[in-house]
């Protein structure tokens, strides 16, 4: 389901947590489109933390820190390096908009940005927004193989040591199923949301942001939990 809004309608970061709230999300129909419109999806994606899986080649990867995984020091490149044409994506549905909303989000700490660094260059990275025990992933890219698959094993472990219950990926796709991604419909996922955010907000920093997390302890975290 889909709901348009026109481009002079001011969407604020804190009309769009209530949205994410309420399972919604905004997105545009490409990067040079100004306008936004909301999406309820009927089948929403979900990686259960308890069931994600690592491949034992992309663990050598993870464990031998190939990329130096941060949190939080580049948000505005990683929204950048996402909303770039990549190899078979040539458009995306992050214009200029998304990016000025998601970094006021960012800017009020309900935003994250996990990026791998190959010394000093960004490679690859993700970002999504983090509301009580909810993480939504928003998007993510690479520039060098694996970057973005390291990337998301470090959120996962992070949101698994924070208190996390619900990670959201909006849709799903063949590339997330090899981390145990599924389709939930709608009302499954409205009762999952719903208990996420009651009670006692989860951490994002529970785990280190002023320094990188060594991968041997992203992977034991995840191995504790699955």
């Amino acid at each position: 389901m889909t709901s348009r809004d026109s481009a002079s309608s001011d969407i604020t970061p804190e009309v769009l947590l209530r949205a994410y709230a309420c399972g919604i999300f905004p997105m545009a129909e490409s990067a040079d489109d100004p306008s936004l419109f909301w999406v309820e999806p009927e089948m929403r994606g979900i990686i259960p933390l308890a069931g994600f899986r690592v491949t034992s080649r992309l663990a050598r990867t993870v464990r031998a820190d190939v990329f130096t995984v941060r949190v939080n020091t580049a948000f505005k490149a990683v929204m950048a390096g996402c909303a770039a044409p990549q190899e078979g994506r040539e458009d995306t549905w992050i214009n200029k908009r998304i990016r000025d909303l998601y970094g006021r989000l960012h800017a009020l700490g309900h935003c994250h940005s996990v990026e791998a660094w190959q010394g000093d260059e960004l490679v690859g990275g993700l970002y999504g927004v983090s509301l009580g025990r909810a993480f939504f992933g928003e998007s993510m890219f690479h520039r060098a193989r694996d970057a973005s698959k390291v990337a998301l094993v470090h959120l996962v472990a992070r949101l698994i040591e924070g208190g996390f219950e619900l990670l959201d990926t909006q849709y799903v796709t063949d590339h997330l199923k090899t981390f145990g991604a599924v389709e939930v419909p709608r009302r499954r996922y409205t009762a999952l949301l719903d208990k996420a955010l009651l009670g006692e907000s989860a951490n994002f920093a529970r785990l280190p942001v002023d320094r990188p997390i060594p991968g041997i302890e992203a992977l034991a975290i995840i191995a504790a939990r699955g």
